[in-house]
């Protein structure tokens, strides 16, 4: 049993170690070396669970998934009506907190480093397209008479514009502060009729 806990301690160490790395300094430092000085630990066990930093990167894209889907889902459960949660499940989604700029520098880091990889892109594409799929189900439950096409460029429209709201102000917190992305929600809601 100590033998498990340790490995699970470790496994811990190591993915804070990707994470923080990657959201603190950027995927250029996201090294094999990087990862195991800030977990404590050594290159072969960093190796031994990740064999290069493209499977660090997939962890890091791996647990932003993760880390989001949790969030959401309390979120959602939590909500009293389908516009409170569509608006809920949106606003976490964007950098209106020191965890959800961390993980758009996260989210910035994966897709730099997909550019050139199909299978990370493809990675990419699936998250992205399962963060859609549920902002679309929120969206036909609070607009039920809506058309398919609608409900498509609704959610294409604020999915784009909430993750670049993310992308942006986790690089320009001053320009893009938690109000004024808020207020950009809004609006944009409002200009829906999904308010």
């Amino acid at each position: 049993m100590a033998r498990r806990a340790d490995a699970e301690s470790q496994q811990e160490r190591i993915s804070e170690a990707v994470w923080s790395i990657l959201a603190l300094k950027g995927i250029e430092h996201l090294t094999i070396r990087a990862v195991a000085a800030a977990a404590g630990c050594t290159t072969g066990l960093v190796m031994h669970r990740f064999p290069g930093r493209r499977a660090l990167l997939v962890h890091a894209r791996d647990l932003l998934h993760a880390r989001t889907r949790a969030r959401v889902e309390r979120i959602e459960a939590a909500a009293p009506t389908p516009r409170a949660a569509l608006r809920a499940v949106l606003a976490q989604g964007m950098a209106l907190t020191a965890e959800s700029s961390q993980e758009a520098l996260v989210w910035a880091g994966f897709l730099a480093a997909a550019v050139g990889d199909p299978d990370l892109a493809d990675l990419h594409r699936r998250h992205n397209r399962a963060w859609r799929e549920r902002v679309a189900r929120l969206v036909r439950a609070a607009a039920p008479d809506w058309a398919p096409a609608r409900v498509d460029t609704a959610v294409l429209a604020l999915t784009g514009a909430t993750e670049g709201a993310a992308q942006l102000a986790s690089m320009d917190p001053e320009s893009y502060s938690t109000a004024t992305q808020e207020a950009m929600l809004d609006t944009m809601l409002d200009a829906f009729g999904l308010a």
